[in-house]
């Protein structure tokens, strides 16, 4: 299922430029973002990109789901509570 889906990193300050109808996220305030703040990301069904993917600067990317899953378990975006 997770498969098939294609993803992009892309930095906050682009988020205007999504157009929702075309990615799996619902919108602005649901999509997660690096633990500095500075960054977010958004998936689709396939590999072919929305239209609006080349409006966008800045992004890193293209990544399969398992690519994204080991990138969203760095430091970068998890952050661990060393006191626990």
């Amino acid at each position: 299922m997770y498969n098939q889906r294609t993803y992009i990193i892309l930095p906050v300050s682009e988020v205007s430029k999504i157009e929702f109808m075309y990615v799996l996220e619902d919108s602005a305030d649901t999509l997660r973002k690096s633990c500095d703040g500075t960054k977010t990301f958004i998936k689709w069904e396939g590999e072919l990109a929305p239209p609006f993917i080349s409006d966008i600067n800045g992004g890193e990317g293209l990544y399969t789901h398992e690519e994204m899953i080991n990138i969203l378990n760095t430091d970068e975006w998890t952050e661990f509570d060393s006191q626990i």
